[in-house]
């Protein structure tokens, strides 16, 4: 007889499922351009670690050159936050530093990930403060 998962366990089981999956959905769902390459942050034993974002989407911006650059030398980023099982969603001061690393960093896009088990992944993408249902074409396609 086994002995029930601590609901800790339960959460870093579902947060480790809701990276998998939305790495999975990025994957699949590049049309065109670049490949997306995904950069995970994971704590010492795989847990999640420190920070408001959980993933990095990047690849190399094959477009109009920007002054003194060449074709392939700027990157286009997307910061993912992902959500397992009953998480809570990001607070205010949670958006707000989202917002502030975005900036930061000049990320094309801030996307939140959540995932249920049984459940279609969903995203969504940050607009003016507040979270928007987006396909995954129109962010990674």
């Amino acid at each position: 007889m086994t002995k029930p998962a601590s609901p800790v366990r339960k959460a870093q089981h579902t947060a480790k499922w809701a990276r998998i999956m939305t790495k999975w959905l990025i994957t699949y769902s590049h049309t065109r351009g670049a490949r997306w390459n995904i950069v995970e942050f994971g704590g010492v034993t795989g847990a999640e670690s420190r920070g408001v974002v959980d993933l990095v989407a990047i690849r190399k911006n094959h477009g109009r050159p920007a002054g003194g650059t060449k074709r392939g030398d700027l990157f286009e980023i997307v910061l993912i936050q992902a959500k397992g099982g009953t998480s809570r969603l990001p607070t205010v001061s949670d958006i707000a530093r989202l917002h502030a690393v975005a900036d930061h960093h000049r990320a094309s896009a801030v996307v939140l990930a959540t995932w249920r088990r049984g459940k279609e992944l969903r995203l969504a993408k940050l607009k003016n403060g507040d979270w928007a249902d987006a396909e995954p074409q129109d962010i990674f396609g």
